[in-house]
């Protein structure tokens, strides 16, 4: 089993940075694309930036510039380095995995996400 937990969360006023971490453990031979996503109440689930395992980015355009995300292989940890935060950034943060954990056997995973609050 693969498990990932996400950490870093927390409020912040507006323009503020905060700086989330995934990290993953459990039966992992290596990790591909890994995901952000974020919901915020009353709107549906929506990617915020990906990583694939080459480390080829993108990113939604509403956080393209403020947002970077980034990975540490060596840790199973993905980052998310979010700068310049709007009041709409507000929302439950979670990462998502493709896992390889054998030569035969790959996952898709979720965290159990992290709160951002960002204040006026």
């Amino acid at each position: 089993q693969v498990q990932l937990v996400e950490s870093g969360g927390g409020l912040v006023q507006a323009g503020g940075s905060l700086k989330l971490s995934c990290g993953a453990s459990g039966s992992i031979r290596s990790i591909n694309a890994v995901g952000w996503y974020r919901q915020a109440p009353g709107k549906q689930r929506e990617l915020v930036a990906r990583i694939t395992s080459l480390g080829s980015t993108n990113y939604a355009d509403s956080v393209r510039g403020r947002f970077t995300i980034s990975r540490d292989n060596a840790k199973n940890t993905v980052y998310l380095q979010m700068n310049s935060l709007k009041l709409e950034d507000t929302a439950v943060y979670y990462c998502n995995a493709d896992v390889l954990q054998s030569s035969w056997r790959a996952g898709n995973y979720w965290g159990q996400g992290t709160q951002v609050t960002v204040s006026a």
